[in-house]
């Protein structure tokens, strides 16, 4: 599904584009199939714009050139994942704790599209995926306290294969947030985070996403499809 779902994102892109490169799993496969595309001589003056250290490091391996997103006045078209995407295509994202830079490409593109399999549909947000939020390292404990007061519960994400907990691109940590009903109003609660003294930003995509392109196993065999927007 994820492999299906990549290729045809890869049909949404023109040369001369400026391409903002997602990160994760379904990314990582939409950057090597844009490789071969740049290869083959089918897409020609891609300049890419990484959204972590994973995604850049696999655009380097590619030989895709990059751009740094500091360059840029606009992005004419950004490809990423979602741990979570709504009706009205409000998303969680953050599993890999690229979220920061991943939504500042996001809000920088002229479009945005999403590439997820089935799984990551949800009729609502944050029941089960928790919602990442970055934070100054100094100032976890605090911002864990105030969610609390929120109706959240917060823990710490700590790292596998590593002693302690996960640092960011951006040498902060990760708070992971449950809210006891979900979050109903994402655009309320992603101000309110964010408002909160020590954290950076938040995982939740507020009105930013323009497509989504999702896997399925239809007959035992993978398709892809785009949902409408609900709302």
């Amino acid at each position: 599904m994820k492999q299906i779902v990549a290729d045809a994102a890869i049909k949404e892109v023109k040369s001369d584009m400026v391409l903002g490169l997602g990160s994760g799993s379904t990314a990582a496969l939409m950057i090597k199939s844009l490789a071969d595309q740049i290869r083959s001589g089918k897409l020609q003056n891609i300049r890419g714009v990484a959204t972590s250290f994973q995604s850049e490091v696999l655009a380097l391996e590619l030989d895709i050139p990059l751009i740094d997103l500091a360059s840029v006045s606009q992005i004419d078209l950004a490809i990423d994942g979602a741990d979570e995407v709504d009706p009205g295509f409000q998303l969680i994202k953050g599993g890999g704790a690229c979220h920061v830079r991943e939504k500042l490409v996001a809000s920088k593109a002229n479009q945005l599209l999403i590439v997820v399999d089935e799984t990551k549909l949800v009729k609502n947000l944050n029941h089960s995926f928790p919602l990442p939020v970055e934070v100054l390292p100094n100032a976890w404990k605090q911002v864990k306290e105030v969610i609390e007061e929120m109706n959240g519960s917060s823990s710490l994400r700590m790292a596998t294969k590593k002693a302690g907990p996960v640092v960011t691109d951006q040498g902060n940590l990760v708070l992971d947030v449950l809210f006891n009903d979900g979050i109903k109003n994402p655009r309320e609660t992603e101000i309110s985070l964010n408002n909160i003294p020590g954290v950076l930003e938040n995982g939740l995509f507020v009105d930013l996403t323009d497509k989504v392109l999702v896997g399925k196993i239809e007959d035992n065999i993978p398709v892809v499809y785009s949902p409408s927007k609900v709302g």
